[in-house]
């Protein structure tokens, strides 16, 4: 701006959005340091959801500590626990059931389209078109449905356990028939809202360049997901998995790595999470769904990776006399949020929320960190 002598003077401001904002579905803190509009630097600030499950683990029986971890996340509980009783069979050495495993993938796969759903849902809002946030909303209603008909309950269905799943969530005739009219009807219904969403000149110009990253930058900050993906990198956990290795499909990638690119991957990604449902439910083995031959025993840390509808996620935790100790959760949205803080800086103020959820953060998953400080230097130590 000028002054009143004529001499051009940058005032920089900062302008603080939450912890609790309209925009945002959870609470969490941004810090935008702004010039002329422009974001110089940003910061956000997390914490206001921790709970301490890590902690309230320590001690518990395996399985009761297992449940718990459903708790961590709303949207993605069922990967949690899943992920949880992977690091105890692993270090138990428990074979589970084909079947199992196939069933255990239905209720991924579904859970990954209710997750990408509720982020293009949550994305729309954030644009300003309520219209296609609401259609959205509908079509994962089908998903929650669904979801409810397996395990029970449309949010933390319970369904893995040591050994393979509960018997409740077993799929008959009826529940299969159901289940494949339903990801039809999603199928048809995500088509629909993509040809639309995409021939939109009005939003394509709103989110086409905003806020990217690009690859290098991606793989410095240790992005994971769709949102590295998105920058044009083949990397999905799910291909290391050998519960996957029967399932034909495509890791979807994009290159430009902006709003744009990160939305498009959930919408791509939806159809190869109903084309893996679809094999799931054609080749069903019979069987039983749940091995209990095993027997408990101690072990050392064991560790387990997944792919979460956001990247990888982490758990680990060791076993004794029965118990758990030691237990850690590293969830992908840790460093995809810090990525974001980056990609927010040299755009307009109006594109930072859209940069900042451009990843599908979960902070409620986020809470989970510590700050470590080096105290060395102190001489009181």
């Amino acid at each position: 701006m000028l002054t009143m002598d004529g001499k051009e003077e940058i005032i920089e401001t900062e302008i603080a959005m939450g912890p609790v904002h309209s925009a945002a579905i959870e609470p969490y803190r941004v810090r935008l340091f702004v010039e002329d509009e422009i974001v110089r630097d940003a910061e956000i600030t997390v914490g206001v959801n921790h709970r301490g499950i890590e902690r309230i683990m320590e001690g518990l029986p395996v399985e009761k500590a297992n449940s718990l971890t459903e708790k961590v996340c709303g949207i993605c509980s069922g990967v949690h626990l899943w992920n949880s009783v992977l690091v105890a069979e692993k270090g138990l050495g428990v074979e589970i059931p084909e079947r199992a495993s196939y069933i255990r993938i239905i209720i991924g796969e579904l859970e990954r389209l209710h997750s990408h759903l509720l982020y293009l849902a949550h994305g729309n809002e954030v644009l300003g078109h309520e219209t296609f946030s609401m259609r959205l909303f509908y079509i994962r209603e089908t998903v929650m449905e669904l979801l409810r008909l397996i395990g029970g309950n449309r949010v933390q269905y319970g369904v893995p356990i040591i050994g393979g799943i509960r018997p409740r969530a077993d799929l008959d005739e009826m529940k299969v028939q159901r289940i494949r009219e339903g990801i039809d009807l999603i199928e048809e219904k995500v088509e629909a809202f993509a040809e639309r969403f995409t021939s939109d000149p009005m939003i394509m110009s709103r989110i086409t360049g905003v806020c990217p990253i690009s690859r290098k930058d991606a793989l410095r900050l240790h992005v994971t997901g769709p949102t590295l993906r998105a920058t044009g990198v083949d990397l999905d956990i799910r291909r290391e998995m050998p519960c996957y290795d029967p399932f034909e499909f495509e890791v979807i990638t994009q290159d430009e790595g902006d709003v744009r690119a990160n939305l498009l991957m959930r919408v791509l990604e939806i159809f190869e999470s109903v084309k893996i449902i679809r094999q799931a439910l054609r080749d069903l083995p019979g069987g039983k769904v749940v091995d209990r031959s095993w027997e408990m025993q101690d072990t050392g840390i064991i560790k387990s990776y997944v792919e979460a509808p956001r990247g990888r996620l982490y758990h680990s935790y060791a076993i004794e006399d029965g118990r758990v100790r030691g237990s850690v959760i590293r969830t992908p949205s840790m460093s995809n949020i810090g990525a974001m803080q980056y990609a927010c800086i040299g755009h307009h103020i109006t594109d930072a929320q859209l940069g900042i959820v451009q990843c599908d953060p979960c902070f409620t998953c986020t809470d989970r960190a510590i700050e470590i400080v080096d105290l060395s230097d102190n001489p009181r130590r």
